[in-house]
């Protein structure tokens, strides 16, 4: 597996795979082939499908800057990866160079022919399964298994990681208005936190985590400065967890920066064993592999056994399963800002069915996981952020 470095990355919103690896591709695109007289980018699949809504085009032709360039939006051409792009360089007195990147999720490209570097592998477990009997033999915390592999200073990392996403939700919490894009979506973050018609302690909790959740979510839809935990889509759900943790049940810092190697963990394996590209499995790899890496960091938290943290991320995910991407109008706003809201609690419910449960449980996250890509990869492909099924072709 790789360095948490790559699951967990600060970039603008509001789409991991449509705005931050199509920027990623020109970028690694000019290192070779800069100075050229104009460039085209063919989008394919969901990129050419809901890349209008993402932002997409502004993205890549934003990278290119100055340079004469032009983007195409292809819908029709079928592709192996769903999140495919097709970038050629022009000269005038020269063969024209092309060559094709994947978006893959979570910012991650893969440029057609090349072998990805072998130095970003730091882990050589590539299953939960593989990890835990790691941890259990050597008498480790995910936390600690972590930090082994990537090295100590991964905690200053997590440090700049945690600072990120308290900004990003306290400066949501701050904005009010509309939301760009044309749905005229109002934010309601700010109302959520604010509004004190609770019933009970629960509906309280749940409202504050909501508020958290929103506030993110709603950045990312704005194009506000947000982390891939795993991607932007489902970059609320970690956060609302975490700041509810830190402000309604008093832990530190420190203790959530261990608990974000802990989540990260879980993100690693998903990434490693399946996918997290809600082009490719649908949303149940963005949000549902977010609500997995939530629970897991807040069993850490909370100080549950290896198995307990295990059963808090199979229950998480696996009722994610079959879970669509469908975004009205290609926007990352309409159902994504309540899922991240929604997969938020559904994490802290996890935590508590695992602390009653843990010894009688049957499935393993590993299993969850094989059975979450299998999943995906069987879900038609109007669901799986095309935006041309579910709630974005019925929504009027």
């Amino acid at each position: 597996m790789r360095s948490l470095r790559e699951l967990y990355k600060i970039g603008i919103g509001p789409s991991s795979s449509h705005t931050m690896g199509p920027v990623r591709a020109c970028e690694r695109f000019l290192e070779k082939y800069d100075g050229y007289d104009s460039y085209e980018v063919t989008l394919y699949g969901s990129l050419a499908m809901t890349g209008k809504g993402h932002g997409t085009d502004r993205a890549i032709l934003g990278a290119f800057g100055s340079r004469r360039a032009e983007v195409k939006f292809d819908t029709a051409t079928k592709c192996a990866h769903p999140n495919t792009m097709k970038f050629v360089a022009f000269k005038a007195n020269g063969q024209p160079v092309t060559v094709m990147i994947t978006s893959i999720g979570g910012g991650e490209i893969a440029i057609d022919g090349e072998i990805p570097s072998e130095h970003t592998d730091v882990y050589e477990h590539n299953s939960f399964e593989q990890v835990k009997r790691y941890c259990r033999e050597n008498g480790l915390r995910f936390w600690q298994y972590a930090a082994q592999r990537e090295g100590e200073d991964v905690l200053d990392y997590m440090r700049e990681i945690w600072l990120t996403m308290q900004s990003c939700v306290n400066e949501g919490l701050q904005q009010e208005g509309v939301l760009p894009g044309g749905l005229n979506v109002q934010r309601r973050a700010k109302m959520l936190l604010t509004d004190r018609n609770d019933v009970n302690s629960q509906t309280r909790k749940d409202r504050i985590v909501s508020a958290y959740a929103f506030a993110a979510g709603e950045q990312n839809a704005a194009g506000g400065k947000v982390v891939t935990a795993p991607t932007c889509g489902a970059s609320g759900v970690l956060p609302a967890v975490f700041m509810y943790a830190k402000h309604q049940q008093d832990f530190t810092d420190e203790q959530i920066c261990k608990a974000l190697l802990t989540a990260g963990i879980v993100g690693n394996v998903v990434k490693t064993n399946a996918s997290i590209s809600g082009a490719e499995c649908g949303c149940q790899a963005e949000i549902g592999t977010a609500c997995a890496m939530a629970a897991a960091g807040l069993a850490e938290l909370y100080g549950m056994t290896l198995d307990e943290i295990e059963y808090s991320a199979e229950v998480a995910l696996e009722h994610q399963l079959g879970l669509t991407c469908d975004p009205v109008g290609g926007l990352v706003q309409i159902p994504c800002i309540e899922r991240n809201a929604v997969g938020a609690m559904r994490a802290i419910n996890a935590v508590s069915i695992a602390t009653f449960l843990a010894d009688s449980r049957k499935i393993s996250f590993d299993t969850v996981v094989a059975a979450m890509y299998e999943t995906g990869r069987d879900i038609s492909e109007n669901y799986r952020e095309t935006s041309v099924g579910g709630l974005a072709k019925v929504y009027k």
